[in-house]
């Protein structure tokens, strides 16, 4: 039994185009942005996408009510899914950063638990986004042989990712880069005990096969399925 999960970075906005840092800022597409959300809604077509959440912020949900309304599904949103909060850095190109603090925004990228004055590291912003997929992995049973749409912010999705991978915190930086209207894509399946019973009772049960039931979906295994794909 899979769960899969969708990763959806929003469409361009003036302040990717212009290089400026956006953080929790509300923003909105461009007309790049824009289309760029229609053509990954027609991509998204063959996907079985049961269900679809979004942070709270504009650029987020704008670009997922495209999907939505092109899949004909509704979308929630969850404000646990904006972008790191980056302080001081909010609204400032990086050329502006890099003049006044040389080498800060490196820092921040090659360092997960280092913060922007006044904003989140990625290890806190892991924390404050992942109970969002903990929750849907409790309460939306529909979830499986399915997959669900998260539509959010590049920070954000490389922290989650990283958290839900299990990776150490040294090893966060290593997801970067995501464009705009790529994805993240990831699998959960049921954690394998060998002699567990979670495949319908056989006595050499298939990873593959087992299920996700009330004492194991707190447990999942995850699995990377690609980074950065594009839309």
């Amino acid at each position: 039994m899979t769960r899969r999960l969708i990763l959806l970075r929003h469409g361009q906005t003036e302040y990717n185009a212009t290089r400026r840092m956006q953080g929790q800022l509300d923003t909105d597409l461009s007309d790049i942005g824009r289309a760029q959300a229609q053509r990954a809604a027609e991509l998204l077509r063959s996907e079985g996408i049961s269900r679809i959440i979004s942070s709270d912020l504009t650029r987020a949900f704008d670009t997922a009510t495209v999907v939505a309304e092109f899949l004909g599904i509704g979308v929630s949103t969850d404000r646990r899914l904006r972008e790191t909060d980056l302080g001081q850095w909010q609204g400032r190109s990086h050329a502006e950063v890099d003049t006044e603090l040389p080498g800060a925004r490196a820092l921040w990228r090659h360092d997960a638990t280092w913060a922007p004055p006044g904003g989140e590291s990625r290890v806190q912003v892991a924390r404050r986004a992942r109970p969002v997929i903990e929750e849907l992995m409790s309460d939306f049973q529909q979830w499986d042989d399915s997959a669900v749409l998260v539509v959010a912010h590049g920070g954000t999705i490389s922290a989650l990712t990283s958290s839900l991978l299990g990776l150490e915190v040294s090893q966060y930086p290593m997801f970067s880069g995501l464009g705009n209207t790529n994805s993240s894509r990831l699998s959960a399946r049921p954690r394998f005990l060998p002699g567990s019973n979670d495949a319908d009772g056989e006595s050499e049960p298939d990873p593959l096969s087992a299920r996700f039931h009330s004492g194991n979906v707190n447990d999942a295994q995850w699995y990377l399925d690609g980074w950065n794909v594009g839309a």
